[in-house]
């Protein structure tokens, strides 16, 4: 009895204790998704990736066009090798090149393989980096505003895990931080979408 006597007052100490903390809790929000795409450096960081993928791409579709061409190569010889009329030399020299031409196809498509695998990992290590580097930056933002503002605690809104429960737009940062970090954007890319759609 003694024990369970203790047990409730420790709790009822703690609820009183817990609830000036909280009441002096200042709580706000962001949605970290609408803050990373309106963030002007997503955009330059995409772009990059973008013109990342094409470069690859380009290298890709060249090592297929070299591989289609050794393939007809390869054709063209293997019918000129199975030509009765041709001497016990000749015949072997077209099969030796027949030959060739099969090893020359088979490290051709391990290549493509490989380059293929390892441009998918660089893509994706780039993304994995960018995306990183972005949202460190754009918490360090909402860490200082929520600083200087006073607020204790702020959750990201576009989770809804996170958030069980917030007042639409009340003590939302979103706007606020988009604005801090896009201060020096380029005046292009902070134009409406509209206006760039033509370039």
């Amino acid at each position: 009895m003694k024990i369970v006597r203790t047990t409730l007052l420790t709790l009822m100490l703690l609820a009183a204790l817990t609830l000036p903390a909280m009441a002096q809790s200042k709580v706000a929000t962001v949605d970290m998704r609408k803050i990373f795409n309106a963030y002007y450096k997503t955009k330059l960081a995409s772009d990059a990736l973008d013109k990342r993928k094409a470069e690859l791409r380009k290298d890709i579709k060249d090592m297929e066009d070299g591989l289609e061409k050794a393939q007809e190569a390869y054709k063209h010889l293997e019918a000129q090798a199975d030509d009765p009329a041709v001497s016990s030399d000749e015949h072997t020299k077209r099969s030796q090149a027949v030959a060739d031409a099969s090893k020359d196809i088979q490290e051709r498509k391990a290549n493509l393989e490989s380059y293929n695998r390892q441009a998918q990992t660089q893509l994706s290590e780039q993304s994995q980096r960018m995306t990183s580097n972005l949202v460190a930056e754009i918490q360090k933002v909402v860490a200082d505003r929520a600083k200087t503002e006073g607020y204790t605690l702020v959750l990201n809104a576009a989770t809804t895990e996170v958030v069980v429960y917030s007042a639409t737009g009340a003590n939302d940062l979103s706007d606020e931080v988009v604005k801090q970090l896009n201060a020096g954007a380029p005046i292009d890319l902070t134009a409406p979408a509209s206006t760039n759609a033509s370039h």
